[in-house]
């Protein structure tokens, strides 16, 4: 061999240049770079670092009877890492430094940043293996998903692009060397250490959770099924208590675990707002409290029958003792509990049912019958063509505004009410934001209800001042009265006759006994509606003389009520007076108080010979309305007719619709 002394500058130097390309050299960075290759084994192909084997960081971090350090300031920090729950875990395949990125070396510094970008690595791989047919990365996508929700939190607050500045990040949550699968144990010991850990950050609320009916399950007896922090609060869109965005999912997953609680609570008027996305109204933790959640059978539990009522004076400020027999989760279809409920809802469904299938058959039969005798040519054919047709005044000018103003608030009350009855469609709550929200929503349907009353409690005043005006006259059963008589009972039988082909059709006085339903629904409507809506609009001055149990039975039958009045009005009514061929498409004569006089004459031939054989007709025959008066008339119905068969569409829309 040739000594070092023998060789000469061109050798040395041959031996230089070759160590300058085939051996290793870190950058500045640490990366590795091999002359643009792919680095050899035992480097990450990534970043290019080179890859220390996992035993050796084990070596020390993984000595069960050394598992702490002294820092250099005097801080003893916990080194330990399980090497079973390492392998274990869904890591258990990544090496060390894959996560311990600035870890260069071992024995590495001291005290080095410990930086671990879990976001950026399971960004980066997905991206990688997103179409990847090996279904050990599907998971990945899912994890990406939380990642997203996460940035969207207030856990990733200030900056979510940096992790060492958010409240909290991943590794804060998440035991990092111990990360199962689903279904693994790992999953399972993790659920259970749920409240411990968001404890490290939320104390108060810890030592609350621990009071709780909920804290002693879990904590004390295991119980995995029994809720913990992330079940209410979520896992990873966790927003701040005091948003609505937070109100709403917390009340909502309650349901996951008390589903029939949370069904009877939206039955209620306040689960009707909360289930419209607002949270003006009681939620579940307003009731039962948030972490100190406690049965009603314990002393300190806030629905504890001593502590009720201070809980519904938060915001019923002036409430009183009968306020503690509301039932805040009544169930109509509970008889053995709740007898009194379900007794109503079962006499209202049987009203609605009953009155409903009644008139629709009532319906289809009339047009039926109507359509076979104009194919005949029969029936009454109103002559457009023809300007000197002589009308009939049918009725007075205040008539029409009262009918005007009662159709408006009535379908108002109708858009306004049955969004809280349907809550649950999509509908209902575009209707509710275009309203301007729940508040404004209960605003405009008191306003409504106001002026719905006022028009019926006018409409009485006038028609009893008629009827003392003419008292001498008056004849409470005669053919100008509203009363219901024995020839209706003797006309509806001629009627049903004469939709079978068995007889003609009855010959009417000045009201029709369909007439007279129509006029007198409403008093029934005003009773049942009114008083309940009354009570239901000042609930601490009905619990002055009521018990608490009467609102639920209040609320029960005014949506009951309304619901019926809805159907009705925008089907039978329509068809009544606008849809049967004899009318279609419409009937004005609400809106011009003027009738034809052939028309009159053909569905009222008993007043109109009793008017002629007496001499009075004269005195109601009128001109035709002018084509101003007529064309307002036209718009004002049609406007009316759409919007009830609109608000009808909605009705059916919400009664065929399943609540989620």
């Amino acid at each position: 061999m040739l000594n070092m002394a023998s060789r000469s500058p061109v050798w040395i130097f041959v031996f230089l240049l070759t160590l300058c390309f085939f051996t290793p050299v870190e950058s500045a960075e640490g990366n590795l770079t091999i002359l643009g290759e792919t680095p050899p084994p035992g480097f990450d192909p990534v970043s290019g670092k080179r890859i220390i084997p996992n035993k050796r960081c084990l070596k020390c971090h993984g000595d069960a009877h050394d598992k702490t350090d002294t820092r250099e300031d005097g801080t003893i920090v916990d080194i330990y890492a399980d090497p079973q729950k390492i392998e274990d875990s869904v890591h258990g395949e990544q090496a060390c430094t894959h996560c311990h990125a600035t870890i260069e070396r071992v024995p590495h510094r001291e005290s080095p940043e410990v930086v671990v970008g879990c976001v950026e690595c399971h960004r980066e791989t997905w991206n990688k293996h997103r179409s990847d047919p090996d279904e050990k990365y599907e998971r990945l996508g899912v994890v990406v998903e939380t990642i997203d929700a996460f940035y969207d939190s207030v856990h990733a607050l200030p900056n979510k692009h940096d992790q060492s500045e958010t409240n909290a990040t991943c590794y804060d949550c998440h035991d990092a060397h111990n990360i199962g699968t689903l279904g693994s144990h790992q999953r399972a010991e993790h659920r259970l250490k749920n409240p411990e850990v968001c404890g490290e950050c939320h104390k108060k609320e810890l030592d609350d959770y621990r009071e709780s009916d909920h804290g002693k399950a879990v904590l004390e007896a295991g119980d995995s099924e029994s809720a913990v922090c992330s079940d209410c609060h979520t896992t990873h869109t966790i927003s701040s208590p005091d948003t609505d965005q937070a109100k709403l999912a917390i009340t909502k997953n309650c349901g996951d675990c008390h589903k029939e609680a949370q069904r009877t609570y939206f039955d209620s008027y306040h689960g009707q707002v909360h289930r419209l996305g607002y949270t003006n109204t009681a939620k579940c933790h307003d009731c039962h409290g948030s972490h100190k959640i406690k049965g009603e059978d314990d002393p300190t539990s806030e629905i504890h029958a001593n502590n009720r009522l201070e809980n519904c004076r938060i915001c019923h400020e002036d409430a009183n003792e009968n306020f503690l027999t509301f039932w805040p989760h009544g169930d109509a279809d509970d008889r053995e509990r709740y007898p009194g409920l379900w007794f109503f809802k079962i006499f209202m469904q049987t009203l609605i049912f009953s009155v409903m299938a009644f008139f629709w058959v009532h319906v289809v039969l009339w047009l039926y019958r109507e359509v076979m005798d104009r194919i005949q040519g029969k029936g009454f054919n109103e002559d457009l063509d023809n300007p000197d047709v002589v009308y009939f005044r049918r009725f007075p000018t205040v008539w029409l505004w009262i009918h005007a103003l009662f159709a408006i608030s009535t379908m108002t009350l109708i858009l306004t009410g049955t969004t809280l009855l349907f809550s649950h469609t999509g509908w209902a709550k575009a209707v509710v934001v275009f309203l301007g929200g729940t508040e404004m929503e209960g605003i405009i349907h008191r306003t409504a209800a106001v002026i719905w009353l006022g028009i019926f409690l006018a409409h009485l005043t006038i028609a009893i001042s008629n009827i003392w005006s003419k008292r001498d006259s008056f004849k409470w059963f005669g053919s100008t009265s509203m009363l219901p008589n024995w020839k209706d009972w003797d006309d509806l039988k001629g009627m049903f006759k004469w939709f079978i082909g068995l007889g003609p059709r009855p010959e009417f006085t000045h009201w029709t006994y369909w007439q007279k339903f129509d006029y007198w629904a409403p008093f029934w409507g005003a009773a049942i509606i009114g008083s309940s809506g009354i009570m239901l609009f000042a609930p601490e001055t009905t619990a002055i003389i009521l018990p608490g149990w009467m609102f639920n039975i209040a609320t029960l039958v005014h949506a009951e009520e309304a619901l019926l009045a809805a159907i009705f009005l925008n089907s039978v009514h329509f068809f009544n007076v606008h849809f049967r061929p004899e009318r279609f498409p419409m009937s004005t004569t609400i809106f011009t108080g003027k009738i034809p006089i052939e028309e009159f004459k053909h569905d009222h031939r008993l007043e109109y010979e009793r008017l002629a054989e007496s001499g009075e007709l004269d005195k109601h025959l009128v001109r035709r309305p002018s084509r101003r008066s007529d064309l307002a008339a036209s718009f004002i119905t049609t406007v009316l007719i759409m919007t009830g068969l609109a608000l009808l569409t909605l009705v059916l829309i919400g009664l065929m619709t399943t609540p989620s």
